[in-house]
């Protein structure tokens, strides 16, 4: 890995958080978001296709837990520019010894860490203050046709969120419950 880049892995194959290395003087400070270089050495080898910037305002909210299908399945580097949120991914990789498990990560707007999470995984998290901000990187465009998701209420799962949901989109809130015939997303 860089020296731009600590790589801390989780429990669960290929989820990753990246600890950039700051450099600081009086003026301020400097961080690497982003390195197609250092990251092949993690496995990536995808370029990024698009960067999106999200604002939630009320503290609590649930946003999730979003993924695409093949073709158009993506790898995402999420990054907290304000604020703070219990950011969770979930192994959908169909075959995986960590099948349906999950991971935290708590991001923080000065922490300088990024969560990468490959293809194959659904991704959301929950506000831990008002008017978080948060900075994806995606190795794939937005298909709508390929979209999926999970709900973060699942009784399968049973992530654990830490505060009272104050609130979660209507779309977000109907997505179905897993079931077992859902064997997992096959990572081309």
């Amino acid at each position: 890995m860089s020296k731009k880049f600590k790589l801390v892995k989780t429990p669960l194959n290929g989820l990753m958080r990246l600890e950039r290395k700051v450099i600081s003087d009086d003026r301020g400070h400097f961080s690497r978001l982003y390195c197609a270089e250092d990251l092949i050495g993690i496995g990536n080898k995808k370029s990024i296709a698009q960067i999106n910037h999200t604002l939630t305002r009320k503290k609590g909210t649930v946003r999730g837990m979003h993924f695409q299908y093949p073709p158009h399945s993506e790898t995402k580097i999420v990054s907290c520019i304000k604020g703070e949120v219990y950011d969770v991914a979930i192994d959908l990789r169909k075959g995986s010894p960590t099948f349906l498990q999950w991971h935290v990560e708590i991001l923080r707007e000065n922490d300088c860490a990024s969560f990468y999470i490959p293809d194959g995984f659904a991704h959301g998290f929950q506000t831990m203050t008002n008017d978080c901000e948060l900075l994806y990187f995606h190795t794939d465009f937005y298909s709508p046709n390929e979209e999926g998701a999970v709900n973060a209420f699942d009784p399968l799962l049973k992530i654990d969120w830490p505060l009272k949901v104050t609130e979660i989109s209507e779309r977000d809130n109907s997505h179905s419950f897993l079931n077992i015939e859902f064997k997992g997303i096959e990572i081309l």
